[in-house]
């Protein structure tokens, strides 16, 4: 339970960081650009943001912690790619179907979301480890 809490406030953490890269440094002149398309920085929900980031990062060492048998790193990473993949699709790609936001942004949320989970997936191998009993290979 313990390595399960410390993993959930790492992956946050993680993803705090990348998001503040990928939104706050990479993308900065896109959002500039799309000024109707975004709150006015004075109206933004940075707190609502920051608690969306936590409650997928739970859900996200949750699932790895409780249903994920094989806790080896390369499964963590596949983990983690194939839930980026998810999200990054339906972030990225799925707003560029209904939102007229440049194609640059789609694919960079899309990327971004990839490396959030593989980050994600590398951070969960690294701290919830398997049941330790000996019989366990």
């Amino acid at each position: 339970m313990m390595r399960t809490g410390l993993a959930i406030f790492a992956v946050f953490v993680a993803w705090a960081i990348t998001g503040a890269i990928l939104h706050g440094m990479i993308l900065n002149a896109s959002y500039a650009a799309t000024p109707q398309l975004w709150r006015p920085m004075a109206e933004y929900k940075m707190t609502l943001g920051y608690v969306v980031t936590l409650i997928y990062a739970a859900c996200f060492v949750f699932v790895y912690a409780q249903w994920i048998t094989d806790k080896r790193m390369q499964t963590a990473l596949l983990y983690g790619l194939v839930l980026g993949v998810a999200r990054g699709v339906t972030m990225g790609y799925g707003s560029y179907a209904v939102m007229p936001i440049p194609y640059l942004m789609a694919l960079c949320w899309f990327l971004g979301a990839v490396v959030d989970g593989v980050i994600g997936g590398a951070i969960v191998a690294l701290i919830v480890r398997g049941d330790a009993r000996p019989d366990k290979a």
